[in-house]
């Protein structure tokens, strides 16, 4: 699988995610994904999102996914995904995407963080394991 085809597919699990939290097992108290208090947005669009993740063990890629909404919590958008190590270490987590300017401006925001891993399934598909999700509203500076 390309690492293209598996921020897809990480992007798809966070949708579905988002779309039916209850239903979600999280792997393990060690897991855990922070989301930084100020995120940021520049004058052409560009949305940067941080925070720190940690998580011990994987038999698949890890990803940390984010979204954004300002407004209507109905319509998020996703901020970039970063490839994480599940070396039970802290590691920091960055994520940006060009948006079109004034999609999302500065002032207040609510984020999602997930840590997701890609298992191996049934006939080779590989399926959303989730490690850690955080929820957080934030303030977005201009940059």
């Amino acid at each position: 699988m390309s690492v293209r085809q598996a921020l897809g597919a990480a992007a798809a699990a966070a949708l579905l995610l988002s779309v039916a939290p209850s239903a979600v097992a999280l792997s393990g108290p060690y897991d855990q994904v922070t989301v930084d208090p100020t995120g940021h947005v520049a004058a052409d669009g560009t949305v940067s999102l941080s925070g720190t993740y940690r998580c011990l063990g994987s038999t698949g890629p890890v990803f940390v996914s984010s979204s954004v909404s300002q407004g209507d919590p109905r319509v998020r958008h996703g901020i970039g995904g970063t490839s994480a190590v599940c070396d039970g270490a802290v590691h920091s987590w960055t994520n940006s995407e060009k948006r079109t300017p004034g999609t999302l401006t500065p002032g207040d925001a609510y984020v999602e963080a997930i840590l997701m891993e890609l298992r191996p399934g049934a006939g080779g598909l590989p399926l959303p394991s989730f490690h850690a999700r955080q929820q957080a509203d934030i303030t977005l500076a201009e940059s």
